[in-house]
């Protein structure tokens, strides 16, 4: 009998899952990423200006605090030091394919379908 997987095996913290969720949103978004440098990567080139308390994600809407990692160094470092995604600080993103697979157990808490 098998366990099932466990949630967070890499230990990340709440600041740090957030923000891979939102990234790998954004990676999937041809509007803010494109592909590689390495074969199944995405690399994040752009990222949402808020307005007030929320900004839109393709069809979704992400509220700014779920987000607040996505503007901080370390945050990125962290997730680079995991092998989830390689950082050129403060300019792109690359998630690596374990960085794009990674279940966070918070896409339906962070992304909203948008109302409009």
């Amino acid at each position: 009998m098998s366990m099932p997987p466990r949630q967070n095996p890499l230990k990340l913290n709440p600041l740090q899952l957030r923000t891979l969720t939102v990234l790998q949103a954004l990676a999937r978004d041809p509007a803010t990423a494109g592909k590689g440098p390495g074969a199944g990567e995405m690399t994040v080139e752009r990222f949402p200006e808020p307005h007030g308390e929320h900004f839109h994600l393709g069809a979704f809407i992400v509220a700014t605090k779920d987000a607040s990692g996505l503007y901080i160094e370390n945050v990125w470092h962290a997730l680079e030091r995991r092998g989830l995604a390689r950082a050129d600080w403060p300019h792109r993103v690359t998630l690596t394919t374990t960085g794009l697979a990674y279940d966070t157990g918070l896409a339906e808490e962070i992304l909203h379908k948008s109302p409009h």
